[in-house]
């Protein structure tokens, strides 16, 4: 263990400020820290240089240190950054995301995707009168609040009465959401979900759940972090033509700055208002940094940059080609029927598989320690806008030495060839 990741661990607990950038899901032989980004490469403390597909857990979708992104966000600095009162910048982010997105007639700024969902939960218990949530089973992460942490194997410390506030359905089953609302009549305050995430919804699936919502009197909530700005400029609802109730946004919105928000139908945002005397309060966010100049200027910032440049459709397109090469690459190498790489195009992702065809991340750290000693971090498939030509050729050129590795491992056993420890799952009871 590297000096630098003693000292993490030492001072943050798990070594990072997210699981996902926790060492134990990375190989050994991965940068344990890393000390800046340009377009879609990082660099070590010790100028190593890697392209990186983990794209900041998916919150850059342009490319790191943007130059317009950034011009946006210093010229908030140099305005104070955080004033008294609300903004001219606050209001600007605000009616630029309100003229954007259909479903969205007021908004609520915050710092991460966590605060936002759990937001639209209290909104909807609030504005239905109900307690239970159902949420999507196959979409591993919400919020770290204990309304979808209870939900998880992770429930220590989490009241007991809490887990029972949270039910799951199952994505692209219309029936198991039916089953719910059956089984607890007139007690859900809201669905909420991703409108994808690995696969696309089958025909019907949204518009049905929408659908259910509206019979229910149930508050439609879609999760539009990872799908926002990189499905469709309006978001994943726009493309599947849907319109929630309430939707939430981040990561990509600003180019990795930190911006988040709940925003939504007016009858339920407005709950969180304080204009209308005489009306019980919904305490709603309350954040003195919710409103931060800085992301708000790279938010709008990153808008008027995806408005001239062909962001979302390069996505798809690099996307699209990324599969073919990862496909092409794992046929020529004989390892198929083990490395499996799918997903819907803007948002691609890669299986390893054992030989009884189930997941295998020993594999999956050997594939990732293989991409690594040839320069590229591909921990997941996180696509930009700076992810070219050039780009896909030293993916290629990586691909061509890790395979044989894999195939090898294939053949003499994974453990001949894996240094460490393989990764773990995020959501696991015990370390």
């Amino acid at each position: 263990m590297s000096d630098y990741q003693q000292r993490l661990l030492r001072a943050i607990p798990g070594g990072a400020h997210t699981y996902s950038r926790g060492f134990d899901q990375f190989p050994q032989n991965a940068p344990q820290i890393l000390s800046m980004g340009k377009s879609v490469y990082v660099f070590d403390p010790e100028g190593n240089r890697y392209l990186d597909y983990g794209m900041a857990l998916r919150a850059v979708n342009i490319g790191y240190a943007e130059p317009e992104v950034n011009a946006g966000a210093l010229r908030e600095i140099e305005h104070g950054n955080n004033l008294t009162r609300a903004s001219t910048i606050e209001l600007e982010a605000a009616e630029t995301l309100i003229d954007l997105i259909d479903a969205i007639d007021m908004v609520k700024f915050t710092k991460n995707g966590s605060t936002s969902v759990s937001a639209a939960v209290k909104l909807s218990r609030a504005y239905t009168g109900r307690t239970l949530v159902a949420r999507c089973s196959d979409q591993p992460f919400l919020s770290y609040d204990d309304w979808f942490i209870g939900s998880t194997v992770l429930t220590r410390g989490i009241p007991d009465d809490t887990l029972a506030h949270t039910k799951l359905f199952n994505y692209n089953d219309l029936s198991s959401l039916e089953a719910l609302f059956a089984e607890y009549p007139d007690q859900f305050a809201c669905v909420a979900m991703e409108a994808a995430t690995v696969e696309n919804p089958k025909e019907g699936f949204l518009e049905g759940v929408q659908a259910l919502c509206k019979k229910h009197g149930v508050v439609f909530v879609v999760d539009e972090m990872i799908t926002g700005f990189r499905w469709h400029l309006k978001g994943a609802q726009h493309l599947y033509g849907i319109k929630p109730d309430l939707c939430t946004f981040g990561k990509a919105m600003a180019n990795g700055f930190s911006v988040s928000c709940v925003a939504g139908r007016r009858e339920i945002m407005e709950l969180g208002s304080i204009e209308f005397e005489g009306r019980e309060r919904v305490f709603l966010l309350s954040t003195t940094h919710g409103a931060e100049m800085s992301g708000l200027g790279a938010f709008v910032a990153t808008m008027k940059f995806m408005r001239e440049h062909p962001v979302v459709e390069h996505l798809w397109d690099y996307g699209a080609k990324l599969i073919a090469l990862l496909r092409e690459k794992a046929e020529e190498h004989g390892v198929s029927h083990s490395f499996k790489a799918g997903g819907i195009a803007c948002s691609p992702y890669y299986l390893t598989l054992d030989a009884s065809g189930v997941s295998s991340l020993p594999l999956r750290t050997l594939f990732s320690q293989e991409m690594v000693r040839n320069g590229v971090l591909m921990p997941w498939i996180a696509i930009s806008y700076r992810h070219g030509e050039e780009e896909l050729a030293l993916t290629a050129q990586a691909l061509e030495k890790a395979l044989p590795i894999y195939r090898a491992a294939l053949e003499r056993g994974v453990e001949h060839y894996l240094v460490g420890p393989a990764i773990k799952p995020v959501f696991r009871k015990v370390n």
